[in-house]
């Protein structure tokens, strides 16, 4: 690997040291706790935090602009700059960045794939494998000036910036869509007049059936692992597609429902497919729009017919004889193309969050070596000066 003239070569110990601020969580004065549990791998900052009435032991003290790196399993890719005071997980080291070095430039450099592998190769313990400060610390690196080195983060910055904004949009448009089925699915689309029923309110032009009227459930059919690696029908269990076959068992359009394990999660299947037995596929819609009963699905709450403890299973016997409320089918098509409709704007983003995710991790790595270089682009760097 060519590394730019310029840069100089050093160790971690020249970017930043380990703070050694240790107390109790009684005693520090602080209202937030970070553990391994609330820093996601390969992200930048805590999305998450916890209370540290909830802990007892001795903690690590951290503050704004600190990095976080966990040392336990560091294969798992934890490192996040600080944006709060608070305090840590002793199985968290604390860094603080030297001579005004940018903080998301340390923690972009924590993230690469070549930090990553010298980490784990410092670790010790067989369970709960560790490394330490005192191996980290002489990891070999090459440091561009300062002034490239806030370019660097600016640019890492920009790209998470643009991630999280594709999140937020993910996530509000899914709260959107689940008040959105449960008015759907009491209220229906033509504002009529509701009625009481023996299962409660409903529109006045809706039924109630059973269950098993509206759709009937069957229990998916078994098929070894080796044979889910051949073909192309979508093989769908309770996890969704797990593998693809040549050939179908069941035709499309079709619904499955978790049976075990991942309980009452729905997938619509377009085409022919295999249903798997840990899933319960829809075996006859009576007439019903599949997609209708896809989204219904998604608002029935199966998990009350589930029995067992080690691994819940759905009874479809109980839930066949259920009473429901179910409207006529054009109405059911109006509320399918609706929901439908929030669902494509969730996928249009999420695939703009791995894009953006596949062109951060493309990035971090090439200017972390010097093979991209950023010095002569002109952009904002506020957001990551020390």
């Amino acid at each position: 690997m060519s590394i730019p003239t310029d840069w100089i070569s050093g160790t971690l110990n020249d970017l930043c040291s380990l703070k050694n601020d240790s107390c109790k969580p009684s005693d520090s004065g602080l209202n937030i706790y970070v553990g391994l549990e609330h820093i996601e791998s390969g992200r930048f900052f805590v999305q998450s935090f916890g209370n540290p009435d909830q802990v007892v032991s001795t903690k690590n003290r951290f503050a704004i602009n600190d990095i976080l790196y966990g040392k336990l399993r560091p294969y798992l890719d934890k490192a996040v700059v600080t944006e709060v005071e608070g305090i840590c997980s002793t199985d968290i080291l604390v860094f603080t960045p030297k001579d005004n070095i940018p903080s998301i430039f340390i923690v972009g450099l924590l993230h690469t794939d070549q930090f990553i592998q010298y980490a784990k190769q410092t670790t010790n313990g067989v369970n709960h494998p560790r490394t330490s400060w005192a191996s980290l610390r002489e990891f070999p690196l090459h440091i561009p000036a300062l002034s490239e080195q806030q370019k660097i983060a600016a640019v890492l910055f920009k790209i998470q910036q643009a991630i999280e904004i594709q999140e937020s949009i993910i996530e509000k448009t899914r709260e959107l869509k689940n008040s959105t089925l449960h008015h759907l699915f009491t209220h229906g689309l033509r504002r009529e007049k509701l009625k009481e029923t023996e299962i409660g309110p409903m529109p006045e032009s809706w039924s109630v059936q059973r269950f098993e009227e509206f759709a009937t459930l069957h229990r998916g059919y078994d098929l070894p692992i080796q044979d889910r690696t051949r073909g192309s029908v979508p093989i769908v269990g309770s996890n969704g597609v797990v593998g693809y076959h040549d050939q179908s068992k069941v035709k499309g359009p079709g619904v499955v429902t978790g049976r075990s394990g991942s309980i009452g999660i729905s997938y619509y299947v377009a085409d022919d497919y295999w249903p798997l037995n840990t899933g319960l596929y829809v075996e006859n819609f009576h007439g019903n729009d599949p997609l209708y009963v896809h989204y219904f699905f998604q608002s029935f709450d199966f998990g009350q017919y589930a029995a067992g403890v080690s691994v819940p299973t759905l009874n479809r016997n109980i839930v066949h004889a259920t009473l429901i409320s179910v409207p006529q089918i054009g109405e059911q098509k109006e509320i399918a193309n609706i929901l439908k409709t929030v669902d494509q704007k969730i996928e249009i983003h999420a695939a703009k969050k791995s894009a953006l995710q596949e062109l951060f991790k493309a990035m971090l790595n090439k200017l972390m070596t010097g093979e991209i270089r950023v010095m002569d682009l002109d952009i904002d760097m506020s957001e990551v000066k020390s």
